[in-house]
């Protein structure tokens, strides 16, 4: 049925029209074509088969009321609302990372009110990707570091730090394992880059292993107390036992400030603070000049210090007010000539600020839970520990005192376990695919195509301790493998070169003195065997995704 233009029967209509609003008052009825009029004995009409439609005025006509003002709704008629909303327990909110502001890495929801107790922190890991945890406002560094460790599923639990990372700044520390992670984080701007990282670090307490390495005699201030005729490494020992250290003294390029020169001036540093000589190496009272208190600073490495800073070398830290946040007119910057000051300097800073603090983290340290039984990646054993042994009489083993024999009979060990490879790998019912050569694309310690300054960045992150190594795949030779070892503060770098012999295909990195089958079985044997290389294969170089 077609629809034509209503019309509206009504005995009292009202059309009221302000500009585009049309107002019906009354009960109307809609008329549609093909309805029937029918008139009736009183003179009304009547429709047949029409469609009505009876409106009635939601609000009576009240001279009170008026039909163009919103009604007001007092607050007395929320009252039940509010008592059943207020007996509900809220709802966390599963995104806290959308509530922040855009790339901030401290979570609004972080930070909740005083009587709560957990509180939400962003970690990330060495790929880039981030966790978010929950923990405790007490929480230190080493309970989150047990904490991701079981999250991510490590295969060890030793040696894993949190650092601080500054991008922007090019700054970066280790946590010490009884700082308080919501402390370090308040002093964060939350419009800042800065991050907590996870990751491995050897060499936190490895100057309580080696304190010579990190402490040399040139160092050492002849301030010291040597009267009692100790030597050098004697004091360090007794220092560092009870909880403190030498006073260090040294050259150290510093940066001016305001200005992109740099300076050579000679430094102490001294449980009182740090000092600078106004006159050469002078330690006269009236040439040493105050530069900071330990107690209110932290001390940093510089990362691409070249570029950001233009520092003379890459050995470059800095120390900056610990409560305050990051600013570059705070910054101190100083640069080392080498790895070795570098890291004496940073050592130093540690020990005279945390003290005794340090050692009970250290045998906190030693007291943890050792690493899973079957991994092979992880020192279970000291080097120490492993003495040769004589096995060829009837009367079972012995031990070679004699070093001379030991190492003969570390040679002929090599060789005979060459032998048995080579023979093994020879038999006709050899499966091949049982180790392919690609088994390494799945080891911790295999980084890919890395370059060799991110490998010797990364290296340095996790502590620069002998024994730690990666393999990559070489950039300049084709079908080659680089194996990076950490020795003496030093990153060296070591060729893998494959090669063939009667129709099979070898590794080798000493001109095929020595052949393994795979990467694998080139890092099993040189974990026991220092072969070519100065030391043995100890801390795998690993990077662990959250």
């Amino acid at each position: 049925m077609t629809r034509k233009r209503a019309h509206l029967l009504t005995t009292a209509n009202r059309y009221h029209k302000p500009g585009n609003m049309m107002e019906v008052a009354g009960p109307w009825t809609e008329v549609f074509e093909g309805s029937e009029r029918k008139e009736s004995s009183d003179g009304a009409e009547t429709l047949l088969g029409s469609s009505t439609l009876t409106l009635a005025p939601l609000v009576a006509d009240s001279p009170s009321v008026r039909r163009s003002q919103p009604i007001l709704i007092t607050v007395n008629r929320t009252k039940g609302v509010e008592s059943f909303s207020s007996s509900v327990p809220s709802i966390p909110n599963p995104f806290p990372e959308l509530c922040s502001p855009s790339k901030s890495p401290v979570l609004i929801s972080s930070l909740p009110s005083p009587s709560a107790n957990k509180h939400l922190i962003k970690v990330y890991g060495e790929d880039s990707h981030s966790r978010s945890v929950w923990v405790c406002r007490e929480a230190t560094a080493r309970e989150v570091c047990h904490m991701l460790v079981q999250t991510a599923h490590c295969s060890d639990q030793e040696n894993w730090a949190l650092l601080e990372l500054h991008p922007t700044l090019g700054l970066e520390r280790c946590l010490e394992d009884h700082e308080v992670m919501l402390e370090v984080q308040a002093t964060w701007s939350l419009k800042g880059d800065t991050r907590f990282v996870f990751c491995k670090n050897y060499a936190k307490y490895e100057f309580f292993r080696k304190p010579m390495l990190f402490f040399p005699e040139c160092m050492i201030s002849d301030s010291a107390d040597v009267s009692k005729g100790m030597t050098s490494s004697e004091l360090i020992q007794n220092l560092l036992k009870s909880g403190t250290c030498p006073e260090i003294q040294g050259y150290l390029q510093v940066k001016e400030p305001s200005r992109k020169a740099w300076k050579k001036v000679y430094f102490f540093l001294r449980r009182s603070g740090l000092y600078c000589s106004t006159k050469g190496s002078s330690k006269e009272p009236r040439h040493l000049q105050y530069v900071a208190d330990l107690d209110d600073l932290n001390v940093y490495t510089v990362v691409n210090s070249r570029k950001l800073y233009g520092a003379p070398s890459d050995f470059t830290f800095c120390i900056k007010p610990s409560k305050n946040p990051v600013r570059v007119q705070d910054l101190k910057i100083l640069c080392a000539e080498n790895e070795q000051i570098r890291t004496c300097w940073t050592s130093a800073f540690r020990l005279f600020k945390y003290g005794k603090q340090l050692q009970c983290n250290y045998q906190l340290s030693k007291s943890a839970p050792r690493s899973l039984e079957g991994s092979k990646l992880t020192e279970s054993k000291s080097e120490a520990s492993l003495v040769a042994m004589d096995f060829s009489g009837k009367a079972g083993g012995r031990v070679i005192q004699n070093p001379t024999e030991a190492q003969c009979a570390e040679r002929e060990e090599g060789q005979a376990w060459r032998r048995r490879e080579a023979l093994r790998c020879s038999l006709p019912n050899l499966n091949s695919g049982a180790r392919p050569s690609s088994i390494h694309k799945s080891q911790p310690w295999f980084h890919g195509g890395v370059s060799r300054k991110e490998t010797q960045r990364l290296m340095e992150k996790q502590g620069l301790v002998d024994g730690m190594f990666l393999i990559r795949e070489s950039q300049q030779h084709a079908q080659c493998f680089v194996l990076s070892l950490c020795y003496k503060l030093k990153t060296k770098h070591y060729l893998v070169i494959p090669c063939e012999e009667g129709g099979r295909k070898y590794y080798t990195m000493d001109d095929g003195l020595t052949l393994f089958i795979d990467l694998l079985q080139l890092v099993e044997f040189h974990q026991i065997n220092k072969g070519i290389l100065p030391v043995c294969l100890k801390h795998p170089c690993v990077c662990v995704a959250l």
